[in-house]
């Protein structure tokens, strides 16, 4: 009998008495098995390795170009910190000091009466620090007309000194409705406006000694 006569004659329920080719042949078909079992399964956490060590390596990949460009940059970047905090350092000593600011509250005072405007009310408040500047408000009430007003802050910025004035509620309003001075013009300035000064490095050590931040011991 040949091969595959005897494969198609086995009986399943007397194995000992198989043929020694047919026991042979599944022993052999058992382990092929047995070892195509393990290649794929060995093969298959190989490739899941594999995708995540490639997505790792294009991950740091673009970190290394992102980082190499940074380095290559870096230089310029640091100049341009340099350019723009000597800038900075440049219109902070521009601004008026502690011991100048009496003197500019003056000045911008005396340009208002220069201009023709009438100081009804120029009353400086307490100063408020900041940081590394204080600001200075300054409650007043101005009567002049719409050419007297532009010639005021032409004169204010004219000053020797950087003179920075921000309005905080402040209104602009004919002075009476229906008078005469009203018809020639003349308005009322009437609200809030704050100077400022830089603080000199005792003030801002002293600032930040008693205006810790939040969460410092």
């Amino acid at each position: 009998m040949s091969f595959f006569d005897d494969l198609r004659n086995l009986d399943r329920n007397n194995v000992g008495n198989w043929p020694k080719s047919i026991k042979a042949f599944f022993a052999i078909l058992i382990v092929v098995v047995i070892l195509l079992l393990g290649w794929y399964f060995q093969i298959s956490a190989q490739q899941e390795e594999l995708d995540s060590a490639e997505k790792k390596e294009m991950t740091l990949r673009a970190e290394f170009v992102k980082k190499q460009a940074q380095v290559v940059n870096l230089a310029a970047y640091k100049k341009q910190l340099e350019n723009m905090t000597d800038e900075l350092q440049q219109m902070i000593n521009q601004l008026p000091g502690k011991t100048e600011m009496p003197k500019l509250i003056l000045e911008i005072s005396q340009a208002a009466l220069g201009a023709g405007i009438t100081n009804e009310l120029f009353q400086p408040g307490p100063e408020v620090m900041k940081g590394f500047y204080a600001e200075k408000p300054i409650q007043l009430r101005m009567v002049g007309t719409y050419h007297e007003f532009g010639n005021f802050i032409s004169k204010v910025a004219s000053l020797p000194r950087v003179v920075i004035l921000t309005m905080h509620d402040v209104s602009l309003r004919p002075t009476s409705r229906g008078s005469a001075a009203a018809a020639g013009g003349t308005l009322t300035l009437e609200g809030t406006v704050k100077t400022y000064r830089y603080m000199d490095n005792d003030e801002i050590a002293e600032f930040d000694t008693t205006n810790p931040p939040k969460g410092r011991n």
